[in-house]
Order: structure tokens, then C-alpha cells, then sequence
């Protein structure tokens, strides 16, 4: 039974002592989801407040640089309005590694970026619906935070543009993005 014990505390030690890097190695996969978007918008009609839910998957198709798809749903009230925004498209991602930029030995600063098909609905209150749908872009930093070496919690600021048709041309926002990737 001691041996066990051993063997599991020596394993435990391992899994907390590895290194971040080996989980941006080619041919890794990422999965994970933004949990929440707090943000404000530069449209007319004020400020608003904001959650979405985007969920990716990524491959490490060169060390620290990942690529995939992801999905976006969120849903924004605020000054009697409210906006629901959806896409789907692409994202990349590169992992900066500098060790004279990193916080701890557990952190990795990245750079995301994003393409695809999005749209945002407005409706506010008796005035007539807004919406723009067509080509979604974004790109910011983030930082991610590797509690164990195959789990990370992650902070992303990122600036949000679509292009398109409808009654309005452009949306954007800015948001701080929360969550986690596998």
C-alpha cells in the first residue's frame, strides 16, 4: 500500500512540475469555451452589458500555434435595448513564449484572432430592430493560467467587427473574455 502512495505522490508531483510548453506542442488538441464577455459597446444608445458563450477546438499545427473552429452566442441588454449576437467561423491563436514577459512559470501570454460569418440583432424597446450580418472579425491578447498543465483559465481583451449588409453596415464592441480551455 505504501508503494501506492508513493507512486501516486510522485505522479502528482510530476503532472504540477511539467512544463507549460509541452501543452502548445504540435499535435496537441485544444478545447474549451469563452464563459463570459464583459464589455461595453461604441454604438449609438449608450452602454451595455453583455454574456456570451463560445465554445473551440484547436490543433497545434506548428509549436505554439494553434488553428479551428468556434462558435459564438451571447445576448447583450442594456438602456431598454436588447442585442443577440451569433457567428461561426475560425480562430488562430499564437503562444508567445518569452520568458521575460511571463508572470509566473504557469503563465503563457497569446495573441487570437478570428474569422467568419456573424450577425448582431438590436431591438430597442418601440424603435425599429437594427442588425448587421456578414463578415465577423476580431483579434486581442490574452493570458492564460495553467492550474494543472493540461488545464488553463484564461483572460482575452478583444475588439469585435462585423461587416456586412442589413440596416446597419458595422457593429463592433470591445469585451474581456473569461474562460477555460482543456
Amino acid at each position: 500500500m505504501k508503494k501506492v502512495g508513493y507512486l501516486a505522490l510522485m505522479l502528482t508531483g510530476m503532472l504540477f512540475t511539467s512544463q507549460v510548453q509541452a501543452q502548445t506542442q504540435k499535435g496537441n488538441i485544444l478545447v474549451g469555451a469563452n464563459l463570459a464577455n464583459i464589455g461595453g459597446t461604441f454604438q449609438d444608445g449608450g452602454s451595455t452589458f453583455s454574456l456570451n458563450l463560445t465554445p473551440k477546438a484547436g490543433w497545434f499545427i506548428k509549436d505554439d500555434i494553434a488553428i479551428g473552429p468556434e462558435v459564438n452566442l451571447g445576448l447583450l441588454t442594456g438602456n431598454g435595448s436588447t442585442r443577440f449576437n451569433y457567428g461561426i467561423g475560425a480562430f488562430g491563436r499564437y503562444y508567445i513564449k518569452d520568458k521575460r514577459i511571463e508572470l509566473t512559470n504557469k503563465t503563457r501570454w497569446f495573441l487570437e484572432a478570428n474569422a467568419g460569418f456573424n450577425g448582431v440583432n438590436t431591438k430597442a424597446g418601440d424603435q425599429e430592430s437594427t442588425n448587421t450580418n456578414g463578415l465577423g472579425l476580431g483579434f486581442g491578447p490574452g493570458l492564460a493560467y495553467f492550474v494543472t498543465p493540461n488545464i488553463a483559465l484564461e483572460a482575452l481583451l478583444k475588439y469585435n467587427l462585423t461587416v456586412g449588409f442589413g440596416s446597419s453596415v458595422t457593429a463592433h464592441n470591445v469585451g474581456l473574455n473569461l474562460g477555460f480551455q482543456i
